[in-house]
């Protein structure tokens, strides 16, 4: 039996083609002129190939004739996030969660523009394609289902051989990165330590055989995904007298080091280690959580608060510290929050450079 036009540009869409959608409706205006379903699945292909300005312009022509329909909300929504306007994005999801509230992909989004809603993080989802799942599902593509399945049974089939081939117990983890350059040479392992120590004072004295361990800690801690570790083996040795070879690999490795989100994050110093030590946690990670208090916007945007450490209702209280976010996160300030920022120096003070701002939707 023929199908329609709409049937099949559905069709391409779950395959993800595109624009073979696009070409096969657009071929059909005269016939589908002021139908709903013809402008909404216009409008999704149009986002998903990244062209905003026909995808806007499709939705607006389905919201003179539908206006509470799921999948339409969540395609302007899904515009607005994009342009960081997540006001705007709120607005519908919140929409959205009436006429659905068990939607997942609202849910998701608003959770998203809670934990990772500044404009640079948008940015960076909108050019990797992250984005896109936040747009009007698609349902699953069946190509890919078939390819999964293949790729499945070549793995199961992998597993059999490790097992046959590789010892009971044994684990094998992939190099994150290639870093056999930022390895000590032999002699950089033998003069580790720096000759004259006249020049100047030394917050921590290693021996040659501590500074070598460390340095090998840290990228062993690397290789592991534990970058906070290996951030402060880096920095035991910067503040050490550890030879200038050795410090300049070290400040290497740092580039090397990845920035994390709620879920990465690992190996989170304390509060009170980094009250007590703070250049030895310097460019470290953390999630802590409290209460906000003193926010102030300001003219160019950017956002500052202090953060009263500790648990939700503060009955545990571990301390204060400043953050600096480059722009406003979206954050009610009367509810609990965990903050994930890098703990920073400015002016003699340890501070937060804030990242991303998380809240349950519980609180």
């Amino acid at each position: 039996m023929a199908k329609d036009a709409l049937s099949l540009a559905w069709q391409d869409m779950k395959r993800r083609h595109f624009a073979t959608a696009i070409k096969r409706l657009e071929a059909k205006a005269e016939i589908y002129d002021e139908n709903f379903e013809y402008y909404l699945t216009l409008g999704i292909a149009c986002l998903y190939v990244g062209d905003i300005g026909a995808a806007s312009s499709y939705f607006q022509m389905a919201r003179r004739i539908k206006l509470t329909d799921t999948r339409l909300l969540l395609g302007q929504a899904a515009i607005f996030l994009r342009r960081g306007d997540t006001a705007r994005a709120l607005q519908y999801y919140l929409e959205v969660q009436e006429n659905d509230p068990l939607n997942k992909t609202a849910e998701s989004a608003m959770e998203f523009i809670r934990v990772h809603g500044n404009y640079d993080t948008i940015c960076r989802w909108v050019d990797t394609g992250r984005i896109e799942q936040f747009y009007p599902p698609l349902g699953s593509n069946p190509d890919k289902i078939a390819i999964t399945c293949v790729v499945a049974a070549a793995f199961v089939l992998g597993m059999v051989f490790a097992f046959i081939f590789f010892p009971k117990g044994q684990q094998f983890t992939g190099p994150r990165a290639d870093l056999s350059k930022l390895e000590l040479s032999a002699e950089e392992k033998s003069d580790a330590k720096e000759k004259d120590l006249s020049t100047q004072s030394y917050a921590f004295v290693l021996s040659n055989k501590e500074i070598n361990k460390r340095y090998n800690d840290a990228l062993q801690y690397f290789q592991n995904h534990r970058d906070n570790s290996a951030q402060i083996e880096v920095n035991m040795i910067l503040n050490s007298d550890a030879s200038v070879a050795v410090k300049k690999k070290a400040r290497l490795l740092m580039g090397y080091f990845e920035i994390p989100d709620f879920d990465s994050i690992t190996d989170v110093p304390a509060f009170s280690d980094v009250a007590a030590k703070p250049a030895v946690y310097l460019d470290c990670w953390v999630n802590w959580g409290g209460k906000i208090s003193n926010a102030l916007t300001y003219e160019d945007n950017s956002y500052s608060c202090d953060l009263l450490v500790g648990d939700d209702s503060l009955a545990r209280y571990e301390g204060t510290v400043k953050v600096r976010f480059d722009s406003t996160p979206v954050v009610d300030v009367s509810k609990p929050v965990r903050i994930l920022g890098k703990i920073v120096l400015e002016d003699g003070s340890v501070i937060l450079r804030g990242r991303a701002v998380y809240q349950s939707v519980h609180n």
